[in-house]
């Protein structure tokens, strides 16, 4: 049973936050496009953002801002235009958008941290920026976390928010989250933002190991389309407020804080990968029987990644092949004879050889998962055992559509 209970507010639940989403122009629709999380006293910060050698001016920010400064004030998003690759004109775009929120904070600029997201090669429209950030200061308040959760979005469908709460020490404490993304999505650290905020006191080393490996079992495993992008980051900020004792080393409390990390690190990516462009049911796809935990996540993000798994489970069709074939492409080393396959409770392989099964039940469980129905959920769940080892994970992904080819083959026509 989870040691934490859902709780109300998005990154504004955590003591000590505010947040605004108001429409500035920034996009053409008229949409909510400008997002400002604000702690009111200093936080630690720590990111994780991608690895990619083509990179938003936001993304160069933040990581020269973080190396000299683990701390923050506040996080602006932009939505509309990714500011990436725009040269040194978009770097200072960057640059002075943190140094106006600052003035009219009246903080240092250096604690500001900043986020973009939209079409690439367009830089931020400063006019409309310069106009809003007195508008979104104004508009931030201790319940504005699903106002921000709407402004970060572009092609997601629905806006993507959590909160958790758990008792350290007798005293509550909360981590609360916003993400988007839809499309672009093979996070390498996609059109993918996160924004973490969490009121205990931490510190700063623990903090920035807390997230890496929160992010590495969520956001570092799911896909969309394969395609990582230029503005990947997850920002986390955590001020302090609960006012519990200080966690500075493995502890019982910290790794209770550090589950509940996870817990809101992979709701928001189930979320994202849920939303997908096109995407009609969620994938999860679990590996045991691994070497090792790393390569049983190699295992699954090939098979959640496979343009031919996805292609199946949008088509109905229970191709147990198209999963075997993935799996033995991944680059870890198996016997094909101990692999077993199981969609949902339908076992499809056992010990390398093919199963009698109800086609038309393994159909039908897939479609009733595209309905939402089966279960009550829209997962389709793909189990596979490689019968190596104790080690083992979990990926998450979606389905290819023909909806996600035309969102893509238009987005900027």
């Amino acid at each position: 049973m989870a040691d934490w209970q859902v709780v109300s507010g998005g990154v504004t639940a955590p003591k000590g936050f505010r947040a605004a989403g108001i429409a500035v122009g920034l996009k053409s629709s008229g949409a909510k496009d400008l997002a400002l999380i604000l702690s009111e006293t200093d936080a630690i910060a720590a990111g994780v953002f991608t690895t990619s050698q083509v990179r938003a001016a936001c993304v160069d920010y933040c990581r020269q801002r973080l190396q000299a400064k683990a701390s923050a004030r506040a996080i602006l998003c932009n939505a509309g235009q990714a500011n990436a690759a725009t040269g040194e004109p978009g770097w200072e775009d960057a640059q002075e958008s943190a140094k106006l929120l600052g003035q009219e904070l009246n903080i240092a600029p250096d604690d500001v941290l900043l986020a973009s997201t939209g079409v690439i090669g367009q830089r931020i429209k400063m006019g409309a920026l310069r106009k809003g950030i007195p508008q979104v200061v104004k508009a931030a308040t201790n319940d504005g976390g699903a106002d921000a959760a709407q402004a970060i979005i572009t092609t997601d469908l629905v806006p993507k928010e959590i909160a958790l709460e758990t008792t350290i020490d007798d005293r509550p404490v909360r981590i609360g989250g916003i993400a988007k993304g839809s499309g672009m999505i093979a996070p390498n650290m996609a059109t993918m933002l996160g924004f973490i905020t969490c009121d205990a006191a931490v510190s700063t080393n623990l903090w920035h190991e807390m997230l890496k490996r929160a992010v590495d079992k969520s956001f570092n495993q799911i896909t969309v389309d394969g395609d990582t992008s230029t503005n990947d980051c997850v920002i986390a900020l955590t001020n302090g407020q609960s006012r519990t004792p200080a966690i500075t080393a493995q502890s019982q409390n910290a790794q209770k804080l550090e589950n509940m990390l996870i817990a809101v690190c992979q709701y928001l990516a189930k979320a994202i990968a849920r939303d997908g462009e096109g995407a009609t049911c969620l994938i999860e796809v679990r590996v045991s029987g691994a070497s090792n935990d790393q390569e049983a996540s190699q295992v699954a993000k090939t098979i959640v990644g496979s343009s031919l798994v996805k292609s199946a489970i949008f088509g109905r069709d229970p191709n147990w092949g198209r999963i075997a074939a993935a799996a033995g492409r991944a680059g870890v080393k198996f016997h094909q004879d101990q692999l077993n396959i199981k969609l949902g409770d339908i076992l499809l392989l056992k010990n390398g050889q093919p199963q009698d099964f109800d086609r038309d039940a393994a159909s039908n469980y897939l479609k009733q998962a595209a309905a939402g129905e089966y279960l009550k959920t829209d997962t389709v769940l793909i189990a596979v055992d490689i019968g190596v080892g104790s080690g083992q994970s979990t990926a998450w992904g979606c389905d290819l559509t023909y909806k996600y080819v035309e969102i893509n083959a238009e987005y900027t026509t």
